[in-house]
């Protein structure tokens, strides 16, 4: 009799721990229907915790982008930087990029937007913001792109609150990757592209919806009707997507961001050509797409979902680059360090060729040169920092596309070599052979070479995030657009 109530015990804690299993097998099940159901969002709710709701993972993870909140101050670490972007805003402030959850912050904090005083002052034009916020393609689809494009930075500064996040590449009432800019779509049709938004695929879209962010990008002038000039972004993609095509299209446009004031030569700023230099790289011709690398699926019991938390693939190889490398993480992050010294060692010599050309240049206008003499010079200048400022601009070029990133720096340096050898010519013609450029040595000692008034642009702008930047913050708080409780506790941190 006693074995049959043993037998009769364990046969009721097996059926137990069934029915535990089936409940939450069941359960998992639910979630999962629950996922695969589209809750209803507003087309353009821009507050990313409002998807928490719905996408508790998915927002979890995006939200650990705000880990990444330490300042680099990359004119302190390269202070040749600051001759060579002498007469461009990036002379005045210039920090390692952080996470997305930054991405607002940052834009309103840096000295390079300035410290406008009402929505029609300050440096820079309203496309400053254009890959800041999902309110951006919010307000070119209420506005229009022409009105967007319109006017001063300060003239959304109450409007565009919220960093990158959701509405940026999905469509909340499908939750399907959507490229919201279209600047990106005309882009791809002015190169001739075989896929366009038109026709590509979700592996496509994976990458496109970073492109419409990390491109080489310029701000085309356009009069409009109505007396008003447009800054529009727009891509130089009409001869190609490589260094080469791009710099071709930009001289023959006769294209400059801006003048140096120093050696007088008409410069161009790479911006951030990741999407570019990714397509010469092995991964971007074997379509692998940046979503694998920077957003790799996880799996969180019977739930699979995609990691938000965009950053750096090699802090967690064992589900980025082991799912397709058959090797050990160690030969591998041997494999990239010695990739981004390679590139680290031909920048660090390009900077110095550079800002030693930009002051031999600027002495040789001092003691006589013509404007014949100095036209070669000038060009190659041009070339030689557009092709350095490319290779870096592109922060994960060296991993991306490393050989293609070792050529175009090797070019900077060809080229910047030329215009010195030039320039000893020229100095020498014009009673300065004796001249030489001073080494640069620290951030002031080169903001002083160039005359920038760095205080007076701090203080400044301590006066507008004081006062103009927190009317803001009001402001758009009573239009509902922003939850002060996202941003609770965020320390403001900047490098002055």
């Amino acid at each position: 009799m006693g074995k049959y109530k043993f037998l009769f015990a364990i046969s009721i804690i097996a059926i137990g721990l069934m029915s535990v299993l089936l409940a939450s097998i069941n359960e998992k099940k639910e979630e999962k229907q629950q996922l695969q159901e589209v809750p209803k969002i507003d087309r353009w709710e821009t507050k990313n915790e409002e998807f928490r709701k719905f996408y508790p993972r998915e927002y979890d993870s995006w939200k650990q982008t705000k880990n990444s909140d330490q300042i680099e101050d990359m004119l302190k670490k390269y202070p040749e930087y600051v001759v060579l972007w002498a007469g461009y805003p990036f002379s005045k402030d210039y920090n390692a990029p952080r996470g997305h959850f930054y991405a607002v912050e940052d834009n309103r904090n840096t000295l390079r937007t300035g410290a406008p005083v009402d929505d029609k002052t300050g440096p820079l034009p309203s496309a400053c913001w254009t890959c800041k916020s999902p309110e951006v393609p919010k307000i070119m689809k209420k506005d229009g792109d022409e009105e967007y494009y319109t006017g001063k930075w300060a003239k959304y500064g109450s409007d565009i609150i919220n960093p990158i996040g959701c509405v940026d590449c999905h469509n909340p009432e499908t939750m399907e990757l959507q490229v919201n800019r279209n600047y990106l779509n005309d882009g791809l049709k002015a190169q001739g592209s075989k896929t366009t938004l038109d026709n590509a695929t979700q592996q496509d879209m994976r990458s496109m919806v970073c492109a419409q962010c990390h491109v080489e990008y310029y701000f085309q002038k356009t009069p409009l009707k109505d007396g008003k000039t447009a800054a529009v972004v727009t891509l130089p993609w009409k001869k190609g997507t490589n260094v080469d095509d791009m710099e071709k299209y930009y001289d023959e446009i006769q294209f400059s961001d801006w003048v140096h004031p120093i050696s007088k030569t008409p410069m161009i700023k790479a911006q951030h050509p990741e999407y570019e230099t990714w397509k010469t790289g092995v991964h971007g011709k074997n379509n692998v797409s940046c979503a694998d690398c920077h957003m790799p699926y996880k799996q969180e019991g019977g739930i699979k979902y995609t990691d938000h938390k965009i950053g750096n693939p090699l802090e967690h190889m064992d589900n980025t680059c082991m799912n397709c490398h058959r090797t050990d993480e160690k030969s591998l992050l041997e494999n990239v360090k010695l990739k981004k010294d390679r590139k680290d060692e031909l920048q660090g010599k390009a900077i110095k060729q550079l800002a030693a050309a930009h002051l031999e240049a600027g002495k040789a206008w001092e003691v006589g040169a013509t404007e014949e003499e100095m036209k070669p010079i000038l060009t190659d200048i041009r070339h030689a920092q557009w092709r350095w400022d490319y290779s870096v601009a592109s922060h994960g070029a060296f991993f991306h596309a490393p050989e293609e990133t070792l050529r175009t720096l090797g070019t900077a340096l060809e080229k910047a070599g030329n215009a010195r050898i030039a320039l000893a010519k020229v100095l020498a013609k014009h009673g300065a052979a004796d001249y030489k450029a001073p080494d640069i040595t620290d951030k002031k000692q080169a903001q002083e070479i160039i005359g920038l008034p760095f205080n007076q642009l701090v203080e400044e702008k301590k006066k507008f995030q004081d006062g103009l930047m927190q009317d803001w913050k009001k402001d758009a708080e009573k239009k509902g657009i922003y939850n002060p409780e996202s941003t609770k506790g965020i320390e403001t941190k900047t490098s002055y």
